[in-house]
């Protein structure tokens, strides 16, 4: 998306000596980042040493997300310990710039946070690079000096590494950004804080719409499913305080009854070159694939990378279940392998897949799910209990009309979500365009 049309020009450009760049505005310089300043790690990890004094430390996370760019004391930060020496060499103050140097994606990599104001009894992780300026620039523009298009395609070319990219010191010292003249630089930032400010309020807007249709399509497949579509339908006590009361003619039984789990696995004795696709818990949202699974060579591939899946087969986490992965393959699954850490549930002929699926989308089954899940910081549930659960439905016929109406009535809410969802993809690329042509001077602003 382009800004050139909108804004005008600088009267006059000259050559940048950077083919990639092109031509800059007269008065403006392209430097190295290490004739700005330097860059250092801490070597500070995050544990906390009986007898170390407790400071708070700037994490990679504090960086990755963070849209404001900024930490500032108002920001929680991790607690750790560390030998009071390394807490005057890894102190953070006013004006500096901390950097992620590694990611699991190039687009991820490189990215920048300013501290915009002393920390007072903080310091920097290992997972981070501070960059303390020697030349003086716009404490403002610090923000946007390398959080812009320009820059972070330097550092995605430089990345190296397979399952995680790493940059390394003379990768951000080699890093070329452009400097305007100090009046310029006040100018841009204001004007980015203000553009930025209204894009951000939007897609926050719009984003909060995402989560509202989100829940009535929860909401909706809960009622039919635990209601039925017959408003008049005589109901009955389900026998279940979570599930309550259900239509008169619908039965509860266990899931084991009614459906078989993991019932094929990848042999250990696999052809180590077989390649197929891998579907981890982090692939997968609730009723959605979040990321397309990467191919993987079975001798390459985590020892969790074992469950068979074949169509019609629905997938629910049985670790980290807070996460509510669940998935459904209405079409053939050609050539996919998912982890150990999914029961893949494959219903017997008195349920129809596509209601299990939407059953098991419901309030009431995640809930229960949920609930029989133990452990603190990576709940799980075991996946015979999970075969324990209840289940509830009516016969094949009604099943069948509760399915075409979800169909109908989530595809629908589902459009209304992709059309939000591109529109704010559209705005994030509007927004990211905007810096990076105010700050190599593109556009006058």
């Amino acid at each position: 998306m382009t800004t050139a049309i909108k804004y005008k020009s600088y009267s006059k450009y000259n050559p940048s000596g950077v083919d990639w760049l092109g031509q800059i505005p007269d008065g403006w310089n392209v430097e190295y980042m290490k004739n700005l300043g330097r860059f250092e790690s801490s070597g500070i990890d995050k544990k906390i040493v009986e007898g170390e004094p407790l400071i708070q430390m700037v994490n990679y996370t504090d960086i990755y997300g963070n849209e404001s760019r900024v930490v500032d004391s108002n920001k929680e930060l991790m607690t750790v310990s560390c030998p009071a020496w390394k807490v005057s060499e890894a102190n953070l103050i006013k004006g500096d710039l901390v950097f992620t140097p590694s990611s699991e994606t190039i687009e991820d990599i490189g990215l920048s946070a300013l501290i915009s104001e002393d920390l007072k009894n903080t310091v920097f992780s290992y997972h981070v690079i501070r960059f303390r300026f020697s030349e003086k620039l716009d404490h403002g523009f610090k923000k946007y000096l390398c959080n812009n298009d320009f820059v972070l395609q330097q550092f995605s070319s430089l990345a190296k590494g397979t399952t995680r990219q790493i940059l390394d010191r003379n990768d951000f010292k080699n890093i070329i950004v452009v400097i305007p003249p100090t009046e310029f630089q006040k100018q841009i930032a204001e004007f980015l804080d203000r553009k930025i400010a209204k894009i951000d309020d939007v897609v926050v807007k719009k984003q909060k719409l995402i989560e509202l249709l989100k829940e009535k399509r929860q909401a909706l497949i809960t009622r039919a499913v635990t209601k039925g579509l017959d408003p008049k339908a005589k109901m009955k006590p389900s026998g279940i305080d979570w599930i309550g009361e259900l239509p008169k003619n619908w039965e509860v039984k266990r899931l084991k009854y009614v459906a078989k789990s993991n019932e094929s696995s990848l042999a250990e004795d696999t052809d180590p070159g077989y390649s197929f696709k891998y579907l981890d818990i982090g692939n997968v949202g609730t009723g959605y694939i979040l990321e397309e699974p990467a191919e993987i060579s079975f001798e390459n591939a985590p020892s969790r990378a074992r469950r068979i899946v074949k169509k019609n087969d629905t997938i629910i986490s049985t670790v980290r279940t807070y996460l509510k992965a669940i998935y459904h393959f209405e079409n053939d699954p050609v050539n996919i392998i998912v982890s150990t850490g999914f029961a893949v549930i494959r219903v017997s002929e008195k349920l129809t897949p596509k209601f299990f699926y939407y059953l098991s989308l419901s309030e009431s089954f995640i809930d229960s799910v949920v609930s029989n899940s133990y452990g603190v910081s990576y709940p799980a549930i075991n996946e015979s209990f999970l075969m324990t659960l209840p289940v509830w439905y009516p016969k094949i016929e009604e099943q069948e009309k509760i399915v075409f109406s979800l169909d109908r009535e989530t595809g629908e809410i589902d459009e209304v979500i992709k059309k939000v969802e591109t529109q704010i993809e559209k705005l994030q690329e509007y927004r990211q365009a905007l810096i990076s042509n105010a700050v190599t001077g593109k556009i006058k602003v």
